[in-house]
């Protein structure tokens, strides 16, 4: 199957897949970061997801959050003067106050996400630094910062989810980034279905 044939999922398909419980890849412009990120509703973390991120997504695994979880959380964004070309929105990186090892196994950081996004989350639940970056979306998602961070909350909420998801690079064997091209290869060794920013933004 060739780029030119392979048909990308439309954002019902995308939606439906999350609602399920199962992770779905998200690309970017080209003209942007033109990555493309496995996405998972964080309501729906397992060990076993986040050892597939870790495994085979190989890049950096993150919490997208919006700014009310964020305050809920009391987390405070890692710089007051974000100079990164994207504006990407890291706060202090967290792990759970209880119930983990060393925080860094599959089982540890699942567990980390899952307490941050309970209804009922407290500060005292969780401690910083840690083993999880969560990311603070933009308000407004995807209209306002086409970003993954954004797309990951937007389309978790549509699939009937907390706005919440988590999120990991895709990079190939030789640890460059995986582009379209090498997206669709890995979209199919692994079943998943693969969904633009660009495509939400329109749906929304």
């Amino acid at each position: 199957m060739t780029q030119s044939n392979y048909s990308l999922a439309p954002v019902e398909e995308i939606i439906a897949d999350m609602r399920a419980g199962k992770m779905v890849i998200l690309v970017d412009e080209e003209d942007r970061e033109n990555e493309g990120d496995l996405v998972l509703a964080a309501d729906h973390v397992s060990a076993e997801a986040i050892n597939f991120m870790a495994k085979y997504g190989r890049g950096l695994i993150c919490l997208t959050l919006r700014r009310e979880r964020c305050e809920q959380l009391n987390l405070p964004l890692m710089v007051r003067d974000n100079t990164a070309a994207l504006g990407t929105n890291f706060t202090v990186s967290i792990e759970a106050a209880e119930g983990v090892t060393t925080g860094i196994s599959a089982a540890d950081r699942a567990h980390t996400i899952r307490v941050a996004v309970a209804p009922d989350a407290k500060p005292r639940d969780i401690v910083m630094p840690g083993h999880i970056f969560p990311l603070m979306a933009q308000a407004g998602g995807v209209l306002v910062r086409s970003g993954h961070t954004e797309a990951g909350c937007d389309l978790a909420e549509l699939a009937g989810c907390s706005p919440t998801s988590v999120i990991c690079e895709i990079m190939k064997d030789d640890g460059t980034m995986a582009r379209l091209p090498d997206l669709i290869e890995f979209a199919k060794e692994h079943g998943l279905k693969i969904g633009t920013i660009v495509d939400l933004i329109h749906y929304r």
